[in-house]
């Protein structure tokens, strides 16, 4: 049975999904420092357009000339992760007010509602910081974390999809999905640093790389966290081209680790007769590993970018639902019913009763 909040939960990860997308185009096109400060534009609630604004807009910024396409992607992502904040700010009230329903998800909510906050200063950080690898990766993955407690919601809240019954199957089947999800969102991580530092070009033919199965890499300098400081502008990447390299090539053995795993527990749910998932599951892992071939072979091209990110999303919740159908079984709440007042006079009227017969007898 549905609970209160079911189509808002799904109409906010609807949006999640769209601002996921939008921030992975705004990426993407190099809008991320479109507009230079926070969460205004140049000191605007929109894109400065007229001369008297654009004139105050250079003096706030003289080192920040305005380009309005790049202004506007970044406005537009940020106005519409803006209205998903809202809507799970609902669901927080409607979880408040559902407090007292001890089958209400209210947790998970008002943990909705502490990430997005968290979200929200990501993606300041993400402009002060200018574009520093570590803090857009952050955000990104915190755009993922948040699309996924969304649609757990959804499921929460419809009230399908029910536990199967507990079998030695099923708890093979249970690990398997559980440790799927954690290498699909390891790939993601990998992702996403593979974008914030704009390696997703670092290596341009296949199967091998610059013409080598195992090319020249640098991963001290690729994965560690400490070699970019915070300060200097971010927008293009700082990596020189082995370190970008081996961001690359790590991301091309995670996809095959991936791939494996996916393919394994999509044939385990077709032999545990849970086919449409299985089929389901496997088609998102095709388009994605069809996505990432042609980004490389293509040179990048923006609107399979796009989808290749927006696929990595639709993959997760895919691996995410399979979980939640082979989840346990939540034990039975043991309902304690507190007796009337007048069951323990029954109970003394039944002991004299039965001292009484016996000393009749």
């Amino acid at each position: 049975m549905r609970k209160p909040g079911y189509k808002l939960a799904l109409a906010g990860t609807a949006l999640c999904f769209i601002v996921v997308i939008l921030g992975a185009y705004t990426r993407l096109v190099h809008a991320g420092l479109g507009c230079p400060d926070w969460p205004g534009c140049y000191g605007f609630l929109t894109v400065p357009q007229s001369d008297h604004a654009l004139e105050a807009a250079q003096l706030r910024f003289p080192d920040d000339p305005v380009e309005a396409f790049k202004a506007w992607a970044e406005m537009i992502h940020r106005y519409a992760a803006g209205t998903l904040g809202l809507v799970i700010l609902s669901l927080a009230l409607i979880a408040i007010r559902q407090r007292r329903n001890p089958d209400y998800p209210t947790g998970l909510c008002l943990g909705l509602l502490a990430l997005v906050v968290c979200q929200a200063l990501f993606g300041m950080w993400t402009v002060t910081l200018k574009l520093w690898p570590q803090v857009v990766t952050a955000h990104l993955l915190g755009g993922f974390a948040t699309l996924s407690l969304l649609l757990l919601l959804v499921l929460r809240l419809s009230g399908r999809l029910p536990a199967l019954m507990p079998s030695r199957a099923l708890v093979r089947l249970r690990t398997l999905a559980k440790l799927t999800l954690a290498v699909v969102i390891l790939q993601i991580m990998l992702g996403g640093w593979t974008s914030t530092n704009y390696a997703a070009v670092a290596c341009i033919d296949l199967p091998t790389c610059h013409g080598e199965w195992w090319p020249e890499m640098d991963f001290h300098t690729g994965f560690n966290l400490l070699h970019q400081e915070i300060g200097p502008n971010y927008l293009g990447g700082m990596l020189e081209g082995p370190g970008r390299t081996a961001i690359h090539f790590t991301h091309r053995l995670g996809a095959l680790l991936t791939s494996f795993f996916v393919l394994l527990l999509g044939w385990q749910l077709w032999r545990a007769r849970l086919r449409g998932l299985s089929v389901l599951l496997c088609l998102a892992l095709m388009a994605q590993v069809s996505l990432g071939i042609t980004n490389v072979l293509a040179a990048l091209p923006l609107a399979v970018a796009v989808a290749h990110n927006g696929m990595a999303a639709l993959l997760l919740l895919c691996t995410l639902t399979v979980n939640y159908r082979v989840r346990a079984p939540a034990p039975a709440r043991v309902k304690l019913i507190a007796k009337p007042q007048h069951a323990l006079a029954g109970r003394l009227l039944g002991s004299h009763t039965a001292r009484t017969t016996t000393q009749v007898r």
